[in-house]
């Protein structure tokens, strides 16, 4: 499971952004941390969860854009962003954002 943040603002990857990664806890019925680590220089964290683990689940992605915005001196609507997705099967699932300070998009990318 991979992600990249791309800031079309600037028309390039969004670097330094902490990501936090939950998998859904059926029993508890709450998202657990899984993970957490900040885009590269390209914008990209490559490998959340390791090749050992079961991957299918629900999970949710947490992209902690505001200190991201306020680097830049930019005011944005979106202090944080949380998208929540479902993994099945064993194919690779990169889930990335295009990224504005009013607003993202998200898709399943490979």
């Amino acid at each position: 499971m991979s992600t990249h943040i791309l800031d079309i603002n600037q028309g390039k990857p969004a670097s330094g952004v902490p990501i936090t990664l939950y998998q859904w806890n059926p029993e508890k019925e709450e998202f657990e941390e899984a993970g957490s680590e900040k885009t590269d220089e390209n914008g990209r964290i490559g490998n959340f969860l390791p090749s050992t683990s079961s991957k299918e689940g629900i999970y949710k992605l947490k992209f902690e854009t505001l200190s991201y915005f306020n680097n830049q001196h930019i005011t944005s609507i979106c202090p944080y962003i949380e998208v929540v997705f479902r993994i099945e099967g064993k194919g690779h699932y990169h889930i990335p954002i295009t990224l504005s300070a009013n607003g993202y998009s998200t898709y399943r990318g490979n």
